[in-house]
């Protein structure tokens, strides 16, 4: 049973960029990148991206911020965002994978092969190289928090909208979402990840 205390954020995104107009064909929701964070500032959350904002093809493991990088760059972009309560366990499980995955970030790549793979509906494995929506639902099978029965390498965006129990706190254009400051109670993970 999820302790009321502690909860994640899976946040959805569309920037308009023209990688993210292509990627509509891939699959059929009107968000097409996945973030996951750990509060409701969105100053930082996670996920595999642009490295370089100006660069579509350079991919790999990303702490992003709704306010900078990307969406800084493309005013219209536009977002969902659910809050998931979580077990204290599978919070600090969660936490410790992405600190792991940020301490060692620069082996990491983006899977832009396994993006054709997944519009012809086979498989891509790579070795450290992850699209958006693969990565979030690797993190969230691992924890026993969504199982969708499906490979991860094929997991869309919109297959992770099948969770039963997230809530939806905001849907809109980002630059309307305010611009929240980090709360104390969530600094020392955060420094330990600069």
């Amino acid at each position: 049973m999820p302790d009321q205390n502690y909860c994640i954020y899976l946040v959805f995104s569309k920037t308009g960029t023209w990688l993210s107009r292509a990627l509509k064909y891939f699959q059929p929701s009107k968000y097409v990148h996945t973030s996951i964070g750990f509060d409701e500032t969105f100053n930082e959350m996670y996920s595999f991206g642009r490295i370089n904002p100006k660069n579509p093809f350079s991919g790999g493991f990303v702490k992003e911020s709704l306010y900078e990088g990307v969406y800084k760059n493309n005013p219209a972009s536009e977002c969902q965002i659910f809050k998931v309560p979580v077990t204290f366990k599978q919070f600090e499980g969660l936490k410790k994978d992405i600190e792991y995955f940020y301490n060692t970030r620069e082996k990491y790549g983006y899977n832009f092969l396994g993006l054709f793979g997944v519009f012809f509906n086979r498989p891509i494995y790579r070795k450290n190289h992850y699209f958006c929506s693969q990565f979030v639902y690797i993190l969230l099978k691992k924890h026993h928090i969504l199982d969708v029965g499906k490979v991860p390498e094929l997991v869309q965006t919109i297959d992770l909208f099948e969770l039963e129990n997230k809530k939806l706190i905001y849907e809109g254009l980002i630059a309307d979402l305010e611009h929240k400051e980090p709360q104390k109670s969530i600094l020392k993970f955060h420094n330990s990840l600069k």
